[in-house]
């Protein structure tokens, strides 16, 4: 056996999830028992037989996939509750293993996985899968990539024809729960942080998040973030149509009627409140120069 099929062997016997309590299983993925598995690449010591020693790897490996996900997903787990969440992040990695060098993706197919296993929604599929979109889209604007930031310089003379872009790791979400403030209160534990818009992503505890009913409530919400901290800023339903029909490749023009298109909002209030949102979006640093028109798009 070459090293490199002794590594796979061991990747996928140690990767082969846990059992209910925690143990290593009986077979490995090529059927095999687990003790011929490990006996075939690893010796015993004085103390450990070769399947104990795997089993160390196994435990490990899984415990940190399961905490990692716990972290990034606080929200969900308040919601859910502690025992329903670990059984959903066991089946979730079960069904979805792990392909990245880095934590950091490990949930990046929860929202897909979740709807096709809705008996892990805690009874509320639409929460639920708002709670995991909030918190995916929270991840990726931490660490999300970043180009030119348009200044108010640049900004001066907006013509109707003008084509802007959106920083790439901003996410625009229309939600049917107010999910931002279940997760705020669901990271009490860690000091908060004062947020530049109505609900900052400030940590607090779980324990908090339990005493939240959730109400149905149609929101819109930027995950953001401001010197590599994440936060949530609410949206009005137009400003928020108009922010998507930029990143769309609208023009200014054109994604300002798509923004106002059947609002409620006087007309004379229109320019204020394009004053008021492009001066934010300025100093927030959201918009970028449009790289090319999207072909797709209108005038």
């Amino acid at each position: 056996m070459t090293l490199l099929e002794t590594q796979r062997r061991m990747a996928a016997a140690m990767m082969t999830p846990l059992t209910p309590d925690d143990r290593m299983a009986r077979r490995a993925p090529n059927g095999s028992t687990m003790k011929a598995e490990a006996a075939a690449f690893i010796k015993p010591n004085s103390r450990l037989s070769p399947v104990e020693r795997l089993e160390i790897y196994s435990r490990s490996y899984w415990f940190r996939l399961l905490d990692s996900l716990r972290d990034d997903f606080p929200g969900l787990a308040a919601i859910l509750g502690a025992r329903a969440f670990e059984r959903l992040a066991r089946a979730y990695l079960a069904g979805c293993p792990s392909r990245s060098f880095t934590l950091r993706d490990l949930g990046s197919q929860l929202e897909g996985w979740l709807a096709q296993h809705p008996e892990h929604a805690g009874g509320n599929l639409e929460l639920a899968g708002d709670m995991v979109r909030l918190e995916w889209a929270h991840i990726a604007a931490f660490d999300g990539a970043a180009e030119k930031v348009l200044g108010a310089e640049d900004l001066a003379e907006l013509r109707p024809r003008l084509r802007l872009g959106l920083q790439p790791y901003i996410s625009l979400l229309e939600l049917s729960y107010p999910v931002d403030e279940i997760r705020v209160k669901a990271n009490a534990d860690e000091e908060g942080r004062t947020a530049t818009s109505n609900v900052p992503a400030a940590r607090m505890g779980r324990e908090a998040a339990r005493a939240v009913r959730p109400r149905r409530e149609r929101i819109f919400v930027a995950v953001h973030r401001v010197d590599l901290s994440v936060y949530y800023r609410r949206l009005r339903g137009e400003e928020f149509r108009l922010l998507c029909a930029l990143r769309a490749g609208h023009s200014i023009g054109t994604a300002i009627e798509i923004g106002f298109e059947g609002s409620s909002a006087a007309p004379g209030d229109i320019p204020e409140l394009l004053r008021t949102w492009f001066s934010a979006w300025t100093q927030l640093g959201w918009l970028t120069p449009r790289r090319r028109a999207n072909k797709g798009s209108r005038t």
